[in-house]
């Protein structure tokens, strides 16, 4: 039975986030409703869910002797991993210990490794996926860029959001690859996985709730992508039934190896009735921000619901919904998002800025979101709002 007490008493109870970024804000904001104490961890200070939790931490998770230090000091009911880029042998050994990693210290440590999950699902579950290698070093790379054939995709075994990822399109591409994929890997350089390119007809993100009595799925998420990295989400993805039915069962199959309660983002490809597994996150999805509008209880509201142990009876789905990430480029600390009164001029539109503290390069810094009668009106609105947004760059 879930007992929450007083809010910094002896009684209260106490989370820890693994990666404080914008989901982790939006998961904060959640736990911070049922009165849990929030405590933030990320690499870089001021980080969005810093802003608002109870207490932070600044240092590189992948470090694990603080990242032990700190939790044997905070002492959380829950360990919520909210990145990639974490110490996970540290947290099969605490949870080993008896602490509380969400949903598993195995969902963290193998979803974080594509090698890991990639083999549990074709390997071990024997679900459908692309061809795919493995490669260490620039001779296992090429070896297996030729076994699998161009074009094909590569990716280091540990990355988000894009970061190392790209597509050789002939021979020419093959050592620019390798050193992309070296540059982008959340642990440095290392192994890569290389993998077919797919002809699909579209990609989803099926967002899977495992709580106390059951499992949910929540309507498919359509998404566009630019080298990786999340642009655009819709739901519903229109699908046919027969493809809709089979992606539920092949997250389900994946979700229940994994274990543990909590919110997962599993990522397949549709061919037209045939499904093919991608990869999963134990954790809210960036394509999953369209639920803050699309639905009664968002992917982060599920998510805290369910690691608290409390069920899930329905879920009540407004109406066609689209998400735009709002990405600016620049260096700068300053940032200024201006015309926003013709932003929001028009009904079921909202917008989310993330906090974020400043931008070198490319960053996502916010979202737009929009709802209406139909999925096409969805993206267009949410489009057009985004067109009226001004984003004033100013020097450091």
């Amino acid at each position: 039975m879930t007992k929450i007490g007083t809010t910094l008493s002896s009684v209260g109870k106490k989370a820890l986030l693994c990666g404080s970024g914008e989901l982790g804000k939006e998961v904060a904001i959640e736990l911070q409703r049922y009165g849990i104490e929030v405590v933030a961890l990320d690499k870089y200070a001021n980080a969005p869910a810093m802003q608002i939790a109870h207490r932070s931490y600044v240092f590189s998770m992948l470090d694990g002797q603080k990242l032990r230090e700190v939790i044997e000091t905070e002492k959380p009911d829950y360990i919520i991993p909210e990145i990639e880029a974490i110490a996970t042998s540290t947290l099969v050994e605490l949870e080993n210990e008896g602490f509380n990693v969400i949903p598993t210290a195995k969902a963290a440590y193998l979803t974080m490794n594509r090698e890991g999950i990639r083999r549990l699902a074709a390997e071990e579950l024997k679900i459908s996926t692309s061809p795919y290698r493995f490669a260490s070093n620039s001779d296992e790379f090429e070896k297996a860029v030729e076994e699998i054939g161009i074009p094909c995709v590569v990716k280091p075994i540990m990355s988000s959001s894009g970061h190392g990822q790209s597509v050789i399109k002939t021979k020419a591409d093959i050592e620019k690859a390798w050193q992309i994929a070296q540059e982008g890997g959340r642990a440095g350089a290392g192994r890569v996985i290389v993998e077919a390119f797919v002809k699909f007809d579209y990609e989803i993100t099926l967002l899977t709730v495992r709580h106390s009595v059951g499992t949910a799925f929540l309507q498919p998420i359509g998404h566009y992508q630019v080298d990786g990295d999340y642009r655009e989400s819709w739901q519903p993805q229109p699908m046919d039934s027969v493809a809709l039915e089979q992606a539920q069962e092949i997250a389900k199959k994946v979700t229940d190896a994994l274990g543990g309660y909590g919110i997962f983002g599993v990522e397949l490809f549709i061919r037209g009735n045939e499904v093919l597994f991608s990869e999963v996150s134990p954790r809210p999805h960036d394509t999953g921000m369209v639920t803050m509008i699309s639905q009664d209880l968002s992917q982060f509201a599920l998510h805290v619901r369910a690691i608290l142990g409390l069920p899930v009876p329905s879920v009540r789905f407004y109406r066609p919904s689209a998400s735009k990430a709002i990405v600016v480029e620049g260096d700068s600390d300053k940032i200024v998002f201006e015309n926003l009164e013709q932003v929001l001029a028009e009904p079921d539109v909202q917008i989310r800025f993330f906090g974020k503290p400043e931008v070198v390069g490319h960053r996502r810094m916010g979202v737009l979101l929009a709802s209406a009668e139909t999925l096409e009106e969805a993206r267009t609105k949410v489009n057009r709002a985004y067109d009226k947004l001004v984003v004033n760059i100013l020097p450091r």
